[in-house]
C-alpha cells in the first residue's frame, strides 16, 4: 500500500503537477504564454522549491539513457533526410498510383511501417507537405489524408521502442529487448493499420473517388525535404550575381575541407558513398537493436560514425537536432518524479489495482480505459511514467510474463490514445501545424474535423489489438 506524504507536500506536489499538466496541453494560455518546455521547467523548478523533491534527487531522476537515444536517434535521422530516404519514400507513395483509394492505402501503410523504425514525429514532419501536393495535384481532398498520416504514424510507432518517445521510457524501465517488443506488439499493428485504413475508406469513399495517376517529378520531395515551396522545384535555377546556377549548402561547401579521398572523387561518388554509408549503418543499428545491445550508446555510436565519415563541420546537422523536445523531457522526468514523492499517483492506484488486474478480460479493459484517459489529460509519456511501475508491480503478483503482458498493453493503448483529439500526441500536432504553414495547399485541419474520425478509430483499433498484444 502507497502511503500519502504530508498535507503541505501533497498539496505543493500536485500544484506544481497541475502547473506542468496545463502547460503541456494548453501552451499558450493567455496569462502565461510560455510554451510546453518552458512551462516542463517551471513546474520541476516549482517540485524543488516547494521541496516535494531535494535537488539531488532532481537531477537523478532525469533519465539520461533516454535522452540520449532521443537526441542520437534525431541526429541519425537528420543525416538519413540529407540522403534522401524520406524522398523514396514520397516516390512510394506516388509511383504508379491508381486513384485517391490507392494513395490513401499507400499513405497509411508507408507512414506506419515508417515511423515504426524513424519515429512518428519525423515522418509526420517530412511527409505532410509531400501528401498534401500528392492530393492537390489529384483534385482530392487533403482532410483524409492528413488523418490517415497522423493516425498511421501513431499506430505505426507502437511497434517499436524507437517509434514515440513513450515506448523508450518502457523499453528502458521494462528491460525488454528490441526483438521481444517488436513480436509483442506487431501483430496488433498490422491490424490496427489495416482496421484504421477500412476506417478511412469507409468514411471517405465518396471523396476519394477519381485522382487518376499523375506523373510525380522526384525533385519535388526534395524541395519539400529542403523547406522550399515543391512548385520551385519545377521552375527554372535562379542565378547569382555572376550569371551562374545557384548551388545547393552540400554542392558548395569548401572541397578543401574533405579528406584526400574526397578530393580524388567525383562530387557525384561523394554523394553516392555518404548516402549509402547512412543506410548501411543505419542498418547496422537496428540489427543491433535487434541483437540485444544497449539502444542508447547504439544509436550514439550510429550518430557519430556519420558525423565523422561526413568529414563536415556538424553543426548544421546538430541545429536541427530539437533540444526543446530534450529540455521539456528532463523538466517531466523531475516534475513526475516530484509527483510520486506525494504517494498521490499510487494511492490512486491502489484503488484501481483490484479492478484492473491483466489477468481477466474486465481488468484489462478497465486498465485499457484508464491509459486511454490519463494520456489524452496528462499526454501519454507522463502517464507512462506515472503508471509504468504500478502497472508492472500488480502484474508481478499474477506472473512474470504477466509482467511483460503489462508493459506492452501500456505502450500499445498509450500510444493508439494519441489519435482520439488533435491535442492527443505530438505527432497530431505536426501534421496541423505543417499543413496550416504550407506554402502551398495549405489547409486547416480542425480539432473538430480530427475528433470525428479519431474517437471511433482509437476505440476499435485499440479494441481490436489488444487481445493481439504478446501472443508471439
Amino acid at each position: 500500500m502507497s502511503e500519502l506524504a504530508s498535507a503541505p507536500k501533497v498539496a505543493l506536489g500536485s500544484i506544481a503537477f497541475a502547473v506542468f499538466w496545463m502547460m503541456a496541453v494548453f501552451p499558450s494560455v493567455p496569462f502565461l504564454p510560455i510554451g510546453r518546455t518552458a512551462g516542463s521547467l517551471l513546474s520541476a523548478v516549482l517540485m524543488v522549491i516547494f521541496h516535494v523533491i531535494s535537488p539531488d534527487d532532481a537531477y537523478a531522476s532525469i533519465d539520461l539513457p533516454i535522452l540520449g537515444l532521443l537526441f542520437a536517434t534525431m541526429v541519425v535521422g537528420s543525416y538519413l533526410r540529407n540522403a534522401g530516404m524520406f524522398k523514396h519514400l514520397g516516390r512510394l507513395l506516388a509511383w504508379k498510383s491508381q486513384g485517391g483509394r490507392d494513395l490513401m492505402c499507400r499513405v497509411c501503410v508507408v507512414t506506419a511501417l515508417a515511423s515504426a523504425l524513424f519515429t512518428n514525429d519525423t515522418c509526420c514532419v517530412v511527409l505532410t507537405e509531400f501528401v498534401l501536393e500528392l492530393a492537390a495535384e489529384r483534385n482530392l481532398p487533403a482532410k483524409p489524408f492528413l488523418l490517415a498520416l497522423a493516425s498511421s504514424a501513431n499506430i505505426g510507432s507502437a511497434a517499436t521502442p524507437i517509434g514515440n518517445p513513450q515506448n523508450l521510457v518502457i523499453a528502458f524501465n521494462s528491460k525488454i529487448t528490441f526483438p521481444k517488443f517488436l513480436m509483442g506488439i506487431l501483430p496488433a499493428m498490422l491490424v490496427g493499420m489495416a482496421v484504421n485504413m477500412v476506417m478511412l475508406l469507409c468514411m471517405y469513399w465518396r471523396e476519394l473517388g477519381g485522382g487518376a495517376e499523375l506523373s510525380v517529378d522526384g525533385k519535388q520531395m526534395e524541395a519539400v525535404e529542403e523547406g522550399r515551396s515543391p512548385a520551385s522545384a519545377k521552375s527554372t535555377p535562379q542565378l547569382n550575381g555572376n550569371g551562374n546556377t545557384m548551388m545547393s549548402l552540400e554542392m558548395s561547401e569548401n572541397i578543401t575541407t574533405k579528406h584526400p579521398w574526397f578530393m580524388q572523387c567525383t562530387e557525384a561518388r561523394r554523394k553516392l558513398f555518404l548516402k549509402s554509408f547512412a543506410y548501411v549503418v543505419t542498418v547496422g543499428m537496428v540489427v543491433a537493436y535487434m541483437v540485444g545491445l544497449n539502444m542508447s550508446w547504439t544509436a550514439i555510436t550510429t550518430a557519430l560514425a556519420l558525423v565523422v565519415v561526413d568529414f563536415r563541420d556538424a553543426e548544421p546537422c546538430l541545429d536541427t537536432v530539437s533540444y526543446s523536445l530534450l529540455v521539456f523531457f528532463s523538466g517531466m522526468f523531475i516534475t513526475v518524479s516530484g509527483f510520486n514523492k506525494t504517494g498521490l499517483p499510487g494511492a490512486i492506484w491502489d484503488f484501481m489495482a483490484p479492478y484492473s488486474k491483466v489477468n481477466s478480460v474486465g481488468g484489462i479493459s478497465v486498465l485499457s480505459v484508464i491509459i486511454l484517459l490519463l494520456s489524452n489529460l496528462a499526454s501519454n509519456v507522463p502517464t507512462v511514467l506515472l503508471m509504468g511501475d504500478e502497472v508492472a508491480k500488480a502484474a508481478a503478483l499474477i506472473s512474470p510474463a504477466a509482467v511483460t503482458t503489462s508493459w506492452l498493453l501500456l505502450a500499445w493503448v498509450s500510444t493508439v490514445a494519441g489519435n482520439l483529439s488533435l491535442l492527443g500526441s505530438a505527432a497530431n500536432l505536426i501534421v496541423c501545424e505543417q499543413a496550416r504553414r504550407a506554402p502551398r495547399n495549405a489547409y486547416d485541419l480542425t480539432f473538430w474535423q480530427h475528433i470525428v474520425f479519431g474517437v471511433p478509430s482509437t476505440l476499435i483499433v485499440t479494441a481490436v489489438g489488444i487481445p493481439l498484444i504478446g501472443k508471439i
